[in-house]
């Protein structure tokens, strides 16, 4: 009997603890489920950002040929933007210039490339770049040179041939993350006749090594021709690299050649190929497609002509390129303002569409094909899209980038579309995995994750969230103080009785009817506003702890936001008007500009407040300002950084 005792205590016992167990192992999961749906929100805040400043990527190059039709004196006072706006392609005949003017000097340290390169190089340059060493402008252009050269005998799409023994690796977007190519080179191996790879664009921006990964891949690329692809993404365009860090990156790095290197850049662009197709099956591009999409034009029309696919071939007269069709005359391309040119020299409007929805388009769950409004160009296209064209042209799959996911790729459409992204910590430390595909004929694809990690690598999860969900909110802060001013009139006039309170419904109306932002805003609200017991926003909590500092007291908070919020399009146009780098804009010009911006974009600024402003911000009273550092004045100022200290050390 006393044995029985012992057993029935044994059992209930054991019983306790599953039942413990189960509750600690259900708390684990609910807690674990709430991080993560933090972690997706903090994600769509920081991609609902991203692709609004796209979009306001492709509103400034319409501002580009709005300025060059509507400037009148251009042509006469400033010739020189004239030209930095125009075609100006660097020829092979220019080669040897470059050469005579450049040497390298014996005190030089980093890696020195011996042409024909070898697999050699390949790792010459990696280890450099590990030692955080800079390649010499001259190997720079030299490889550039090579790149374009080989570029050019490439056709629009490469067809690549698998076997079960030969897998091929598709990587995608890396934006600047040279640990990320050193992590799959490392895990996957390094490119080789028995290890081909596809690169599907967007090789550079955002990240701080966009011009070693470029020199790693082309150096790749001319090793082995024919084992390394290189697809060309929407940042693979001069327009987008002046916003998303790139140019700014290569004149940081190359101070004396940096513009030469530029130059080169911009032509080599054009000479990437659109795509890849894997064993006639797979098509590898780099945004997505359309209910028009033609493969077959798309194999035909001459991709160099492509200069920026952020703006559309324009005729001088809105109709014809020229007085007369087959005549030579002064025609506004994608660039700017081309003389002696002729329609034969840029791609139709038909054309060009269809490469914009290549590299920009993005899939989506509901049927049919309909605008972009996220990003702004390209379109979304459903599954039943995907089935259209994969079966019209005799295809099984289609495989893209352009997204960041949060665990680095993503399938779709019945398993017809994968996204593939291999930039990890893409937005924050902690916020994404990268991913890579492998796939070879007959088998199905297979997918490797990875996170580069240096300090989050000994944090807890909830910390790593907290770092990830605070830089969102400070970002989404920041955009709402940028529009402060039209936030507070559209919040006044649904506070009918002057409370200075507003149910959370009308101000999360009011968010997005402003900022344009398609966010759960009613589950944000927590992080951005005080609520009182009934539940009702106190709608000016909403700035209560950032504000946007002033250069001068006096001048009108509506304006300090204007200039604010247009920063970033307004220095890359002062980058433009400044050919020479000089560093300074004058008065006068400044003003024509902004004529023109304020026009463009229906600001409505007073032009006396403008005068003021910038009168003051001539220190020396010389007539010119130095414009970057005008805009350095405005910043935004967060009285309370969310981000505690504790959150952000390493542990």
């Amino acid at each position: 009997m006393g044995c029985g005792i012992s057993s029935s205590m044994k059992d209930k016992k054991s019983e306790k603890a599953l039942k413990a167990a189960l509750v600690i192992q259900n708390w684990y999961r609910g807690h674990s489920a709430q991080l993560k749906t933090r972690q997706r929100y903090a994600l769509t805040i920081f991609q609902s950002i991203e692709y609004a400043d796209e979009q306001g990527q492709l509103e400034l190059s319409n501002f580009f040929s709005f300025m060059l039709e509507n400037y009148t004196r251009v042509l006469e006072e400033d010739p020189e933007l004239v030209t930095h706006l125009s075609d100006s392609n660097i020829q092979d005949k220019d080669r040897q210039d470059y050469w005579v003017l450049i040497d390298v000097p014996d005190s030089y340290c980093g890696p020195r490339l011996q042409f024909p390169l070898t697999f050699t190089d390949i790792d010459l340059l990696i280890e450099a770049f590990k030692q955080q060493q800079i390649l010499h402008a001259y190997y720079v252009l030299e490889v550039l040179f090579e790149t374009k050269k080989l570029l050019q005998q490439m056709p629009n799409f490469t067809h690549i041939k698998t076997s079960p023994s030969k897998e091929i690796t598709i990587c995608g977007d890396l934006h600047g993350k040279l640990d990320d190519l050193f992590l799959i080179y490392h895990k996957n191996g390094l490119p080789s006749v028995s290890n081909p790879y596809v690169f599907n664009g967007d090789f550079v921006d955002r990240g701080k090594n966009s011009m070693e990964i470029l020199m790693i891949l082309f150096v790749s690329f001319l090793v082995y021709p024919s084992d390394l692809h290189l697809n060309r993404g929407n940042h693979e365009d001069f327009m987008m690299n002046m916003r998303y860090g790139f140019t700014n990156e290569v004149l940081h790095k190359y101070k004396l050649h940096g513009k030469k290197i530029l130059q080169v850049l911009e032509d080599i662009y054009t000479w990437l190929p659109i795509g890849t197709i894997i064993d006639n099956e797979i098509l590898v591009i780099h945004g997505g497609i359309s209910e028009s999409t033609d493969l077959n034009l798309l194999h035909r029309i001459e991709r160099n002509k492509l200069k920026s696919v952020l703006m559309p071939p324009i005729p001088i007269d809105g109709d014809h390129a020229t007085e007369k069709g087959n005549k030579v005359g002064t025609t506004i391309t994608a660039r700017g303002i081309r003389t002696n040119g002729s329609l034969s020299e840029q791609l139709t409007k038909h054309e060009w569409e269809q490469v914009i929805d290549i590299l920009w388009s993005d899939p989506r769950g509901k049927r049919g094909c309909y605008p972009n409004t996220g990003r702004g160009g390209g379109c979304y296209f459903g599954p039943d899209i995907t089935s259209k064209i994969l079966n019209k042209y005799q295809l099984k799959m289609l495989i893209r980038s352009h997204e960041c996911k949060p665990e680095g790729y993503e399938i779709c459409h019945d398993g017809k579309v994968i996204t593939v992204f291999s930039a990890s910590n893409y937005y924050e430390e902690g916020s994404n995995r990268g991913a890579y595909i492998r796939v070879s004929s007959g088998s199905p694809p297979r997918f490797f994750q990875y996170q580069v990690t240096r300090a989050t690598c000994f944090r807890p999860l909830y910390q790593r969230v907290n770092a990830v969900e605070s830089r969102a909110i400070r970002m989404l802060k920041e955009r709402m103080i940028s529009q402060k001013t039209d936030l507070i009139r559209v919040f006044q006039l649904q506070d009918s009785s002057k409370s200075g309170k507003l149910s959370v419904g009308q101000w999360a109306f009011s968010m997005e009817n402003i900022l344009g932002l398609n966010l759960p805003w009613r589950s944000l609200s927590s992080h951005l506003v005080t609520t009182d017991k009934d539940g009702n926003v106190d709608y000016m909590s909403s700035f209560q702890d950032i504000h946007i500092q002033k250069p001068v007291k006096e001048v009108q908070s509506t304006l300090i936001e204007t200039v604010y919020r247009y920063r970033s399009d307004l220095q890359i146009i002062f980058n433009v008007i400044d050919a020479n780098h000089s560093g300074l804009i004058s008065m006068e010009e400044f003003r024509s500009i902004w004529k023109l911006f304020k026009s463009h974009y229906r600001v409505c600024v007073d032009d006396s407040q403008l005068d003021e402003l910038t009168e003051r911000m001539d220190l020396n009273k010389d007539g010119s300002i130095d414009f970057n550092e005008f805009l350095k004045a405005f910043y935004v100022v967060h009285k309370f950084d969310k981000l505690s200290k504790s959150d952000t050390k390493v542990l």
